[in-house]
């Protein structure tokens, strides 16, 4: 994957743009275990294998909110700003996980600069489509509508 790389004042042109799609990244084991532990979310669906298998996905899957925290380091792939002292994530407009993604998957990010504004302070908020996609899966494991704000 090949990072697009523009400038602050060169951004809001990309409105509307596809930014491309990330590399893909393991959710490992190791990775969900390590979730469950930061969040303290222990559901036997993440973190207990042998029931795993005999629940409705055959064996662990990813927490949703860890699929959804995967966005920002995927994200960095597709878009480089230069000259941004300050990212901050604004929020979120919606958020759906279709399909779950299950111990071992691969995942990777597509996504859309949907909007560009201008907000107080020298700043540029984006509003930005993704689709958080599991490789040889049927159904994306998060679509998301972010809202980020760059400062200059």
């Amino acid at each position: 994957m090949k990072t697009l790389k523009v400038t602050f004042d060169e951004v809001a042109k990309l409105a509307g743009t596809e930014l491309g799609v990330s590399d893909w990244i393991e959710v490992g084991q190791d990775r969900i275990d390590t979730f469950a532990d930061a969040t303290g979310d222990h559901q036997w669906i993440h973190v207990d294998a042998e029931k795993a298998k005999e629940g409705p996905f055959g064996g662990t899957i990813a927490h949703g909110y860890l699929t959804l925290s995967l966005i920002i380091p995927l994200w960095t792939d597709l878009l480089e700003v230069e000259g941004v002292t300050t990212k901050v994530n604004y929020g979120l407009n919606k958020v759906r996980f279709p399909s779950p993604v299950r111990a071992g998957s691969r995942v990777r990010l597509s996504a859309k600069l949907a909007d560009v504004e201008e907000v107080a302070g020298n700043g540029l908020q984006l509003t930005v489509d993704v689709v958080v996609g599991i490789e040889n899966g049927d159904k994306p494991a998060c679509v998301a509508q972010l809202v980020f704000r760059f400062y200059a």
